[in-house]
């Protein structure tokens, strides 16, 4: 029997593709969960139609993720803090606060888990800092910490 899975189904494929099954498999297991539906002509067209809209979505956002990483390579974000004896902060520039501060400058939501500092900015100095937007894409932003003036 031909079916088009409708959710992925380990050992037997992917959503979206047709697979030919066991007459007993698609009736008593497959299609009763909601992992397929029998292949029609109509279901199948549908499918691709979906599968066509996903992969634009896909290529609609890779390219936004693309114009933000150029934006955030040309950013530089200045954080104006207190400091002790050797330069040292009262505190410290967290990922959050990069997240935050980010986010104003480029307009557009960063998430504080995309930040990519193993601890938390202690000293005075400038700093590159790596933000992951995708698999490939990790842009670096300029974190520059200043003694605030007192």
């Amino acid at each position: 029997m031909k079916v088009l899975l409708t959710k992925d189904v380990p050992n037997v494929g992917k959503v979206g593709e047709v697979k030919d099954v066991a007459d007993g498999y698609a009736r008593n297991y497959l299609i009763p969960r909601g992992l397929a539906s029998l292949a029609t002509k109509g279901a199948i067209q549908e499918a691709s139609a979906h599968k066509q809209a996903e992969q634009r979505r896909q290529v609609r956002a890779q390219t936004e993720r693309e114009q933000l990483a150029k934006a955030i390579n040309n950013t530089e974000i200045v954080f104006k803090a207190k400091v002790g004896e050797q330069h040292r902060l009262y505190g410290s520039i967290t990922s959050a606060d990069i997240a935050e501060e980010l986010a104003r400058k480029v307009g557009q939501e960063i998430d504080k888990r995309d930040i990519e500092i193993s601890e938390p900015i202690r000293h005075l100095g400038t700093f590159k800092v790596p933000v992951r937007l995708g698999p490939k894409m990790v842009p670096n932003i300029t974190v520059v910490v200043e003694p605030e003036q007192e």
